[in-house]
């Protein structure tokens, strides 16, 4: 029983927990609507565009000042681009201007998920998004991909006490029972149909193939004749899903924290237990070196103790002061958040620290980061588009075989985290199967586009970056040497200047490119 679907490929803002906590209150709120400042955007050319759809590509956008010197604007873009005239939706937009006056042309960015909101991630904080000098050069573009944030959402619980029970709750019955397996079913079923009540009929139409599409229009309206883009984590699928259908379109694409096209969701999920496991390890490593850490001894002593810990939430969940229960499943929630940055390492033990004293509320701050709730209210719609997007992408082809191997797997590789990481696959309620397909990327006659993978990567381990750039015919790869999720901006200054070099300069890295 491991479920197809990973588990959510968190936003890469999520890295720097001490900097992103202070921002978890702002980070999607609603764009406030002001005067015009602007209303053109240049027509692009038509060559390559389907007379029905010139109609999207040569809108004139109406921007308007958002967020200090940076602009929003609406974006129309057809429901389903295989039948333009089905329908129409939203995207939303921002820019912030090239600091330095001319720009080299429009940058796009996605911080990952897939539901993270790119509009956010743009407006309250830029500054960890991209360096200075690509600031400098580019006019920097953040949207929310459809179903998402600000543009056209998915919907699906309206109620946050009904979205805390579908993430929190503790089924009554025993963990692997079928009676467990029945309970968690009919929770995915009662989300899978409140998200289709309540999402106004696009549900079909959130794929990462029509998201892909969506970004080649966001590059006609802004006026590109070639896409520049920088992606993190599931925004190295998006772009790597836009250099397959528009590779002659691809100008400098960066695909930082990649993930594996060509792998199905049986063996995303179990690839990421085990990239879990050994951050684990790594952070118990550090941890036992300090002075705080509430474990002892060697690091398989530290796991073993901490295995103990999970399997007694488990059993005898820790109840919160808003009455939520700390089990196993939640405090798990609570130590990945804390593995996508090193940065975040000292959050975790003093959780750890506190869940073994009785105390679950610093788990439960950490476990909230992650669904980017707070006070009672989840900001955004991420979990609900996260489902949305995984389900219709991955398709479920794997056997009873194939489960039992992963199964296994998970047991010899990642022992601390296997009790906790396999269930039902949530998607088998989903109200439409998967449209999706999983095979390499080669994207033929497409410009370089560099390919960055960190070593220790917890949620996009470096293989799949590895594997993208053997498997894209201009793939670059540029590796750090590290841990964390994500390997630009993030302090290794070798791995920004190849991706900056490229960005600005046109220039690509070696390929192989190892940064210590």
């Amino acid at each position: 029983m491991v479920a197809r679907t990973p588990r959510r490929i968190a936003a890469i803002v999520a890295g720097v927990l001490a900097a992103s906590l202070a921002l978890s209150g702002c980070l999607y709120a609603q764009i406030p609507a002001e005067q015009p400042r602007s209303s053109a955007s240049p027509a692009p050319e038509s060559d390559g565009i389907a007379d029905e759809l010139l109609p999207f590509y040569e809108q004139t956008l109406e921007w308007e000042s958002c967020e200090s010197a940076m602009e929003c604007a609406i974006v129309t873009a057809p429901l389903d681009w295989q039948n333009p005239g089905l329908g129409e939706i939203e995207l939303a937009i921002i820019r912030s201007h090239a600091t330095g006056g001319d720009a080299i042309g429009s940058l796009l960015t996605n911080p990952g998920g897939p539901g993270a909101s790119g509009l956010g991630f743009i407006r309250d904080s830029i500054s960890y998004a991209v360096g200075e000098d690509v600031r400098e050069n580019f006019d920097v573009i953040g949207f929310d991909p459809r179903g998402v944030g600000a543009s056209t959402a998915v919907t699906c619980f309206t109620d946050p006490a009904d979205m805390d029970s579908y993430l929190f709750d503790i089924p009554e019955n025993s963990r692997g029972s079928d009676a467990w397996n029945d309970e968690l079913l009919a929770s995915s079923a009662e989300f899978a149909a409140a998200c289709e009540a309540n999402s106004d009929g696009i549900l079909p139409y959130i794929t990462t193939d029509q998201s892909a599409r969506d970004m080649d229009l966001l590059r006609g309206v802004l006026g590109d004749s070639e896409l520049y883009y920088l992606g993190y984590s599931y925004g190295t699928f998006l772009g790597a899903t836009y250099a397959k259908l528009f590779p002659e379109r691809v100008g400098r694409l960066v695909l930082d924290a990649a993930i594996d096209p060509s792998v199905s969701g049986l063996e995303v999920g179990t690839t990421q237990g085990v990239g879990f496991e050994s951050a684990l390890r790594a952070y118990m490593a550090d941890c036992i070196d300090g002075s705080d850490c509430p474990f002892r001894g060697t690091v398989d002593q530290g796991m073993a103790d901490l295995g103990t810990l999970l399997a007694g939430a488990d059993r005898f969940p820790q109840q919160g002061a808003d009455g939520r229960m700390l089990g196993a499943d939640t405090l798990l929630t609570a130590i990945i958040a804390a593995l996508y940055s090193e940065d975040s390492w000292p959050y975790l033990t003093a959780a750890l620290t506190d869940t073994l004293a009785g105390d679950p509320e610093l788990a439960f701050t950490l476990a909230d980061f992650y669904y980017n709730r707070s006070g009672g209210v989840y900001l955004d719609n991420q979990t609900e588009a996260f489902s949305a997007y995984n389900c219709l992408d991955y398709p479920n082809d794997s056997t009873p075989e194939d489960e039992a191997a992963s199964q296994a797997l998970l047991e010899a590789e990642a022992p601390t985290v296997a009790p906790y990481w396999s269930g039902p696959d949530g998607c088998d309620e989903w109200p439409y199967p998967p449209s999706g397909v999983r095979e390499p990327i080669a994207a033929e006659g497409a410009d370089p586009i560099v390919v960055v993978g960190t070593t220790n990567d917890p949620a996009t381990p470096y293989e799949w970056s590895v594997s993208l750039a053997e498997q894209l015919s201009s793939g670059v790869l540029v590796t750090r040497v590290g841990e964390g999720h994500s390997g630009y901006n993030k302090g290794n200054a070798c791995v920004d200047a190849a991706v900056e070099t490229y960005l600005i300069d046109g220039t690509p890295p070696e390929d192989g490119l190892r940064c210590e």
